[in-house]
């Protein structure tokens, strides 16, 4: 059995190309590539410590062209070159000579290129012509053909005649390279535009072409094919991208043609050696010695031709592919692997060999998705062949482990194919995947990837189904399945859902076997057989598993479109799909129908069965119960259907019931008085029964659990069916209102029934808006219908104070609906007469609905688990609700329903709660700025305030800047001041207004006098000074001198500690080399500096602008929104936070000062000299008390969206990707 090795060179394998004499080295000198400077932008300048080790040989410093005369004897004799004064020794003086300038006697070097890359005329017309020039005058025609490759790697310069006879290659490609000065980093095979996009295909097929005309003449010349791998050979060393990738391509096109040509070579010795032997054994009178001489002299051509075609290929081989492979460009590696799978497909007897597949074999780990993707068709055209698969034993066990575990590649297109490999190698390598191994696939069938779960699936079909289920072939044609077959297959896939635990929704499973196994997922007769039985053996979970798989798969050949969540790349179905799919609605229809009401009897009692099997009606084709008369299944239905409701009170079979009523009760069905009769029964009945026991209830002080258990029950079905169907005429308004009235008075009405009937209330409401919308309804109507709404407002609104939190939840969602309906937009489309409905919420509710997302919504949860818990499950549904909460009350901000300061309230838990709400709150700020900027930059000052003050109140303001509370706070700052954005010059007048209020809000309580103590507000400066990279230079200015005015109004002390105004103040202080004062370790942004004035110009203000800034007032103190009182939440892990993703002028920054640090910068004597950034107090143990980079200032306008995108890259761990301006990342893996 032949083994792997690891040698480069497949000298030793055991095929035709090891005869060859020597093999085939790089035909140039190492000098080409390594005495050159080269200009070229876009080369690797570390591809060439790739393989250079084995790819230079014992003679490097000759051409290919020598090296090959000496090793090949046979065709010495025949080549041309030894009279050809071809790429002999190098003279000095010779010049490049670029595309222009050219003399009349040198050859047109862009005829061959423009036509190729016109690709107007036939290719082997162009070939042919060519071959004409070349038979004339074999040096030009070879010089053009040079030339269309040097301009194919998009090159300008040209090979001339004197260059090509007094210069060796690799000083040719040492000129080109020198002469390879293109400004763009594209070339022919990269370069965009429609003109570019078949070039590579006209080339690819020049090149085959090429091949194929010569191959019965100048193929076994010498000199031209030996000529141009020499050329391709040495172009694909270089250091230029465009020279390496192309002449690679050119090279492996023409190694793939010349496999083409050996394998013909090698088909015609076969015959010719049958022919001979056929002839040798004829008898004595019947043998023909002229016959036998001439196939002997016929094998004999054939055999040199084939040692030379080897020959080509072997060089080709040693000396392009195996040290392009590894290229560092994953298009020349994607193009080596691609070619190599090829050869092996079609020349198995020399290529598929272990020392080839090897190359394969390795690539698999490539890091590149393309290679990746190439190695694995490049194995699938090889697995599928069962002749191929004996001789891939050995490297199946080598790599067989690597192809498993790609099946959970990151790239989804990689996935796929390794899961179509695997499949392949299950069907023709028996035995070769073990269990442990398909264990592994066996997940990948509920991936949200379409492609991905399919693949799986056919996977599994063949692993598990095919072997017991599929159907044989009887005389070539395929039978019907039986079914015994089909009961196997569906207790196979039970037996797989329900043993793997794997996934919850049998649909997604469905989804992955609907290509494969589609025919047998659509045998509903055995499905509904297999569901009546009254002797079957299936247990409970087995029966609920089957009845998902039949709705499911009747979903599925009904809707023709994947489950909710798995991805498809597909926008349509084709005209026939679309004829497969109508015709299997009406099949399904036809048959379930009359099996629907037996199934409905069956499992009435199972709220899990029946549920599901409610919603198979609106995948039906509901025409088919006039089309065909079945109406009398159509009464059985429906009575089924009313035993359902009155038996069932859970939201899923009542929500399934309206919904399948409401599909039977159009009007154009010409049963719709049948099921309109129907309905009004089964309203008649529960409005009857609601009726009764709601007067016991309101008569009554006491009620036992079944009678409130009954009134609940009703209420449900009432409220499922109201969200469906009018039910205005049995006026349930006024006896709800009386309910929740009581309720609200009395607070003995239990929670059960209060509800459904919150709800019930609610689509009252708007089933009446509804009809008033319609027509012309009149003033009197408008307003009964808006004193209702007020009316349920309030009784909502008194619901928010409630001892149970579902009432409060519902309360809050329900007002939170009406006030946006009944909001300034019903107006909007020519509806102005609805203008009386438009309701505005008074202050006290506004105030209450903010309170309750205090308390309800901005909440520390519990740490989630693994996942999997029942109590994990919980929170994640609270989750979900909060956000819903969260959701409706931005949504009420958004639509001025509220008054947009109230959004302070959300703002202000941006960053505590980042993870829970970052999408919503960031929406909800990218929305509030487009409408207002100036007054969005207002609320996030009122955060800031709102947030601050509550800490003062329950800290009090010493050391207040030291608490772990107050570093959450400057993170929050922080990300407001991101979110203004690139906008430097729009947001000016903004962020000067914010410094503005934020300096008179830290001074607007001075110390009580004769006190040592600082201002309460002071330490706000800190946050303040977050925003501070935001500013102009002159505005700095201006600020600074704002802020001495302002601090004149305060009696100081001289032993006053004033560490957050020397925080403020450098932060307003330019500084002339932030990186040469700045701590060592600590990272700095690259930036450029352009031309600009100075900063003396810059910082020049005159007394006018001062004076502008002058003090007016000082504002009171901000009083919180919420009118609960919360404990302090600590924050988690925010030291570590800190560390990680602050920098150490910031960490400085967060500390108080101390010691000397504290009496020499903190003192109101030293705050003169922070006021001048150019005086001496502005030392390197200054600038480590700044917080933001210092060199934003030195930027012009248009360079601030790279900075704040730089320094969004360098951002701590918890504002990873945050971006506050891209309203359209909303998803939290983003954040």
């Amino acid at each position: 059995m032949p083994t792997l090795r690891s040698s480069s060179s497949p000298s030793r394998v055991s095929s035709p190309l090891r005869r060859t004499a020597g093999g085939g080295q790089r035909g140039f000198s190492a000098s080409s590539s390594s005495s050159v400077s080269v200009p070229y932008g876009d080369r690797d300048s570390d591809q060439a410590s790739q393989g250079d080790s084995d790819s230079l040989s014992a003679d490097e410093g000759s051409d290919f062209e020598e090296h090959l005369r000496r090793n090949v004897k046979k065709r010495a004799a025949k080549r041309p070159l030894k009279t050809t004064p071809v790429a002999k020794h190098p003279k000095k003086g010779s010049q490049m000579v670029c595309g222009h300038g050219q003399k009349d006697s040198e050859p047109p070097a862009i005829d061959l290129f423009d036509a190729v890359k016109a690709a107007k005329s036939d290719m082997q017309s162009l070939v042919d012509e060519w071959l004409d020039s070349y038979k004339q005058d074999q040096d030009a025609g070879f010089l053009e053909l040079i030339n269309f490759f040097i301009r194919s790697c998009g090159c300008k310069g040209i090979v001339t005649p004197e260059m090509f006879k007094k210069m060796s290659n690799s000083e040719i490609i040492r000129h080109l390279t020198e002469q390879f000065n293109e400004d763009s980093g594209d070339y022919p095979l990269t370069a965009p535009g429609p003109s570019w996009k078949k070039f590579q295909g006209s080339f690819c097929e020049f090149v085959k072409t090429l091949v194929y005309q010569c191959q019965y003449s100048l193929l076994y010349d010498g000199f031209p094919m030996d000529n141009l791998i020499s050329l391709l050979t040495g172009l694909s060393d270089s250091q230029v991208r465009a020279f390496r990738h192309t002449s690679t391509l050119a090279a492996m096109k023409l190694m793939t043609s010349l496999v083409r040509v050996a394998l013909q070579l090698s088909l015609h010795k076969d015959n010719n050696q049958r022919q001979y032997e056929a002839e040798r054994n004829k008898g004595p009178g019947q043998r023909a010695p002229e016959r036998l001489e001439s196939l002997l002299e016929k094998r004999k051509e054939l055999q040199e031709h084939q040692e030379e075609i080897e020959g080509m290929m072997n060089a080709l081989f040693r000396g392009v592919f195996v040290h392009r492979y590894r290229d560092v460009l994953p298009e020349i590696r994607a193009i080596c692997i691609e070619e190599i799978g090829s050869w092996m497909q079609s020349y198995s007897t020399s290529f598929l060999t272990d020392s080839y597949l090897k190359y394969i074999g390795w690539t698999l780990h490539d890091k590149h998705r393309e290679v990746r993707l190439k190695c694995l068709k490049a194995l699938k055209g090889l697995y599928s062949s069962q002749d191929l698969t004996a001789r891939l034993e050995l490297f199946t066990s080598r790599f067989k482990d690597r192809m498993v575990s790609m099946a959970m590649d990151r790239e989804y297109d990689v996935a796929v194919e390794a899961v179509k490999l695997l499949t392949l190698i299950l069907k023709n390598m028996e035995g070769v995947l073990t269990d442990a191994d398909c264990v592994g696939i066996y997940p990948v069938v509920y991936a949200s990837n379409r492609a991905l779960a399919s693949a799986a699936g056919e996977f599994l079909y063949w692993k598990l189904f095919y072997p017991e289920c599929e159907t044989r072939t009887v005389g070539g044609r395929e039978r019907r399945r039986s079914p015994r077959a089909q009961r196997t297959f569906f207790h196979l896939l039970l037996s797989f859902f329900v043993e793997s635990e794997l996934h919850d929704h049998a649909a997604y499973l469905v989804d992955s076997l609907w290509d494969c196994a589609g025919s047998q997922l659509k045998d509903w007769e055995c499905l509904t057989s297999l569901l009546l039985e009254k002797d079957q053996n299936l247990g409970d979970v087995q029966e609920s598993t089957l009845i998902e798989i039949l709705v499911s798969s009747v979903r599925q050949a009904s809707e023709g479109h994947p489950p909710v969540g798995r991805i498809t790349g597909r926008k349509g179905l084709t005209p026939k799909e679309r004829k497969i799919q109508a015709d299997d609605r009406v099949k399904l229809t036809e048959h379930l129908i009359p099996l629907l009401p037996q199934l409905l009897a069956k499992f009435s009692a199972d709220a899990e069965k029946v549920a599901p099997l409610l919603q198979l009606l609106k995948y039906f084709d509901l025409n088919i119960y006039c089309t065909r008369r079945l109406e009398k299944h159509l009464e059985l239905f429906l009575q089924q259907l009313q035993e359902v409701v009155v038996k069932h009170a859970e939201p899923a079979v009542l929500e399934a019931g309206a919904h399948a009523l409401y599909l039977l009760c159009n009007p154009e069905f010409t049963f719709f008085s049948r099921v309109d009769f129907a309905r009004s029964q089964l309203m008649d009945l529960l409005t009857d029964r609601f009726q009764q026991e709601l007067e016991e209830l309101l008569q009554s002080s006491f009620l036992d659990e079944d009678e409130v258990y009954s009134l609940a029950a009703t209420l449900k079905r009432l409220s499922a069916f109201y969200n469906a169907h009018d039910l205005s005429r049995w006026e349930l308004y006024e006896p709800c209102c009386r309910l929740l009235q009581k309720a609200v008075d009395t607070g003995e009405v239990p929670h059960q029934v209060i509800l459904p009937a919150l709800t019930l209330v609610y689509f009252s409401i708007l089933w009446t808006l509804t009809h008033l919308s319609g027509s012309g309804a009149s003033q009197k109507q408008l307003l009964s219908l808006k004193g209702r709404m007020v009316a349920f407002c309030e009784l909502c609104q008194s619901c928010l104070s409630d001892v149970d939190s579902e009432i409060q939840e519902q309360a809050f969602v329900l007002l939170s609906d009406l006030l946006l309906i009944f909001s300034p937009q019903m107006i909007v489309g020519g509806r102005d007469f609805l203008r009386p409905l438009v309701f505005f919420p008074e202050a006290t509710l506004q105030s209450e609905l903010a309170s309750f997302l205090m308390d309800h919504v901005f909440i520390q949860p519990g740490e989630l688990g693994s996942g999997h818990s029942q109590e994990d499950h919980l929170q994640i549904e609270q989750l979900h609700q909060r956000r819903r909460l969260l959701a409706g009350f931005c949504k009420l901000l958004l639509y001025g329903v509220l008054d947009m300061d109230a959004a302070s309230d959300v703002f202000k838990h941006y960053s505590k709660f980042y993870k829970d709400y970052g999408d919503i709150i960031k929406e909800t700020l990218t929305r509030v700025r487009q409408i207002d900027r100036s007054h969005c930059s207002q609320i996030l000052l009122l955060s800031l305030k709102q947030l601050y003050t509550e800490l003062l109140q329950e800290q009090g303001p010493q050391g207040l800047n030291e608490l772990p509370a107050f570093g959450e706070m400057r993170d929050l700052a922080r990300r407001f001041a991101l979110s203004f954005g690139p906008q430097q010059l729009q947001n000016r007048d903004l962020v000067v207004t914010l410094h503005k209020e934020g300096i008179k809000f830290s001074l607007s309580e001075p110390p009580p006098p004769g006190s040592s103590s600082q201002p309460p507000n002071l330490a706000f400066l800190e946050l303040l000074s977050e925003f501070s990279p935001r500013l102009f230079h002159q505005d700095k200015q201006l600020l600074l001198s704002y802020l001495e005015k302002c601090l004149q109004r305060i009696s100081q002390s001289p032993a006053c500690p004033w560490g957050p105004v020397t925080t403020y103040c450098h932060s307003l202080s330019p500084v002339e080399n932030t990186a040469e004062t700045s701590p060592q370790g600590c990272p700095r942004y690259k930036k450029r500096r352009t031309e600009g004035p100075s900063r003396r110009q810059r910082g020049d203000v005159s007394s006018s602008q001062e004076e502008s800034l002058q003090l007016n007032s000082i504002p009171p103190t901000p009083t919180l929104t919420s009118t609960a009182i919360k404990r302090r939440q600590p924050l988690r892990g925010l030291e570590e936070v800190e560390e990680e993703g602050r920098s150490e002028p910031e960490l400085t920054q967060g500390q108080p000062l101390s010691g000397n640090q504290r009496s020499r910068f903190s003192s109101p004597q030293h705050f003169q000299t922070l006021l001048n950034p150019s005086g001496p107090g502005l030392g390197n143990r200054l600038t480590r008390l700044s917080l933001m980079e210092e060199d934003e200032e030195e930027l012009e306008i248009h360079e601030l969206s790279e900075e704040w995108q730089e320094t969004d890259k360098h951002a701590s761990p918890s504002e990873h990707g945050l971006d506050l301006l891209d309203s359209t990342e909303l998803n939290l893996e983003d954040f």
